[in-house]
């Protein structure tokens, strides 16, 4: 007579996976944890994405280390953001110590000390890592509006000068161009071209203006600009055939979170445009890990929603999983949150009537278990457990398992800034990407058209631009220089957008990056495929 499995037992049952696994943990039911109850994730599964989540201190950052630790192993790059600063820790071996000791017997992991292949990178010049950069053409409208903090009007006046620049072949590549070409169509010499675009306000073009210059004031321009972050160079193997884990640190652009994360998600829409359609692989190419998430969505348009949900559903196809990580389920939006395939909860707290409304519903987001009272379960959890749920091989959900995660392998401290640099200036890439270049674009463009007479073409030029004079025009054009803000005058502004021949208009050029200037997802260029 076959003896009966225990609870532990049975849930591991669901996850004893024939192919190619990353290893999470071991099964705990009432306390008591089975080493043999393993709690795995099909590696092929990967691409259908997850959500890592937690309250502040209950382990989330060690378990993406580990997921990352892993992926390596098996030749998957990473691209990961380095918020805290303490992932820096996956290029060395870990320690072990008592904890350590203890966590591997009760994972039954023969844990071995293990540094993996790792890549610093920052945003901009002003980080310790490799200065990795985006064109302001290919960054595109509606990230752009993200960064600045605009408004639905705002948005779609930036998408109309984007796409007059774009028909006029003059290149944004970085702050500068893109406020010279504000300038110039709020000057005298611009009104006709004013015309032909449906006139854009003063006023709107002050409120963008003034938004570029705070940017550049927290040093937002030194990552706009070239040379440009090539795609390949985020899929990339160690000689060894492991995956590089890219960390993105966070740097000077701690006091700007909002253009961190929206600098990422950039990133990530234009490796859906660079990569060719794949299907369903044995392994991902690549795997994208989102650390403090609800900061990318918090006052989110919907056209930005909209973009991250369709960016996240089509680009399993090109090969590439895409997991965020956040304190709450809820920081993340149902249409974004309905495709994500694998749940990795660390514990809840309850202690506000809002806390307990996002408790109960991230029970609803789980299957029903016979063996554990999951909103009890979710705010009783200790420090690196998590209750699990992943898409089996053949993309069923998987039995909700306590699971106690297994302990990362490479040091959980962060490894210092000196480590940082030098690891950076012995960088392939740092040769590739360590000097910003400046070439011809709209400002010099238009610079050159408005020279007056026998002026010579380095003349003094407005780089940064005062808020928010014209710079590279001779005529100063009236700028905005009210006491104070004024709201959006409604006028002509308001009857254009509002119109149906702009809304239909602003459809196809800004908001759905019209076929006429090539954009695609996000505004991103398009790339050679690979």
């Amino acid at each position: 007579m076959t003896e009966a499995l225990s609870p532990a037992q049975s849930i591991a049952a669901g996850y004893a996976f024939t192919s190619t696994s990353l290893e999470l943990g071991s099964v705990s039911v009432d306390g008591q944890v089975d080493p043999a109850a393993a709690v795995r994730i099909p590696l092929a599964m990967m691409n259908r994405h997850g959500l890592v989540a937690g309250a502040t201190g209950t382990g989330k950052t060690k378990t993406l280390q580990l997921l990352a630790e892993q992926l390596s192993a098996n030749g998957v790059p990473v691209v990961m953001a380095d918020i805290k600063g303490d992932l820096s820790g996956l290029s060395r071996p870990g320690s072990s110590n008592d904890k350590i000791v203890e966590r591997s017997q009760q994972t039954g992991d023969d844990w071995q000390p293990t540094s993996y292949p790792v890549e610093f990178v920052s945003l901009g010049s002003t980080g310790i890592g490799v200065p990795i950069r985006a064109t302001i053409t290919s960054f595109g409208p509606i990230l752009l509006s993200k960064v600045l903090g605009l408004n639905a009007t705002q948005e779609s006046t930036l998408g109309l000068i984007f796409h007059w620049a774009d028909k006029k072949g003059l290149p944004l590549l970085d702050l500068k161009d893109l406020r010279s070409v504000i300038a110039f169509l709020t000057s005298d010499e611009g009104k006709e071209e004013l015309k032909n675009i449906g006139g854009v306000s003063r006023q709107t073009a002050g409120v963008i203006l003034r938004a570029l210059t705070n940017l550049e004031a927290d040093g937002g321009d030194t990552f706009f600009g070239e040379p440009e972050i090539e795609p390949a160079d985020l899929i990339r193997l160690a000689p060894d055939g492991r995956g590089i884990v890219t960390l993105f640190e966070l740097g000077a652009q701690s006091a700007r979170p909002v253009l961190f994360s929206t600098f990422l998600m950039w990133i990530l829409a234009d490796l859906f445009q660079y990569l060719p359609e794949v299907g369903d692989l044995d392994k991902p190419k690549l795997v994208f890990i989102f650390d403090e998430s609800h900061v990318l969505f918090d006052d989110a348009s919907k056209a930005f929603v909209d973009q991250v949900e369709q960016t996240v559903k089509l680009i399993r196809s090109k090969g590439v999983g895409v997991f965020f990580c956040s304190q709450l389920p809820t920081d993340i939006p149902n249409e974004v949150l309905s495709q994500l395939g694998a749940r990795i909860q660390h514990a809840l707290r309850a202690f506000t009537p809002d806390d307990q409304k996002a408790l109960k519903k991230t029970v609803k987001t789980y299957p029903v278990s016979e063996v554990y009272k999951l909103e009890q379960a979710l705010t009783s959890l200790g420090t690196g457990e998590a209750v699990v749920t992943v898409l089996s091989e053949k993309g069923a959900p998987t039995p909700v398992a306590w699971t106690v995660v297994r302990a990362p392998r490479s040091s959980m401290e962060a490894i210092g800034d000196e480590a940082i640099t030098a690891a950076t200036k012995a960088s392939p890439l740092y040769a590739k990407y360590g000097q910003t270049i400046d070439r011809e674009s709209a400002y010099e463009k238009l610079a050159a058209n408005t020279l007056s007479p026998g002026e010579a073409a380095d003349a003094p030029a407005p780089a940064p631009i005062p808020v928010p004079a014209p710079a590279p025009v001779p005529a100063p054009a009236p700028a905005p220089s009210a006491p104070k803000p004024a709201p959006e005058e409604p006028g002509i502004l308001t009857e254009v957008l509002t119109s149906k021949p702009m809304q239909s208009f602003l459809r196809s050029a800004a908001s759905a990056a019209g076929r006429e200037f090539s954009r695609a997802i996000f505004g991103t260029g398009r790339r050679r495929k690979r």
